[in-house]
């Protein structure tokens, strides 16, 4: 009872963990554009031990590209977003899925490479309108 006296509870809030300035979906989107280039590269050789490189580096890319996107997930994007972009959830979970075994990591096709970055695209389009809203 005395330590309550003492220390009293004092209630702060946030929109983010630290300052907004350290979100950002261009993060994911480097690492997805390096997903791809491999995925080309990858195609264009006929070096099994590069091919076998390719896909080692690529699946490291493709985890922090799931590692960036759930930062946003999150950290960033509050109960207020959601309301405002209903498909932000479902876009989320696509676009990580598409970096993991779905898209990304189980396959070499660039094609799939290119659907993860237009997801991030989405991600990215939504980030700013509510960067300006703030």
């Amino acid at each position: 009872m005395l330590l309550s006296r003492v220390f009293s509870a004092v209630e702060a809030t946030a929109h983010c963990d630290l300052p907004c300035g350290v979100y950002d979906p261009a993060q994911a989107r480097i690492e997805a554009e390096s997903v791809k280039a491999i995925q080309q590269k990858y195609q264009g050789s006929d070096d099994e031990v590069f091919k076998q490189r390719c896909v080692l580096i690529k699946e490291q890319r493709s985890d922090l590209v799931k590692h960036h996107l759930w930062v946003l997930w999150t950290d960033y994007f509050k109960p207020p977003h959601f309301e405002k972009y209903p498909q932000l959830h479902e876009l989320f979970n696509k676009a990580t899925k598409q970096a993991g075994a779905a898209g990304g990591k189980g396959s070499m096709d660039p094609a799939e490479g290119q659907k993860l970055l237009d997801y991030i695209a989405e991600i990215d389009r939504i980030f700013w309108e509510t960067k300006a809203a703030a």
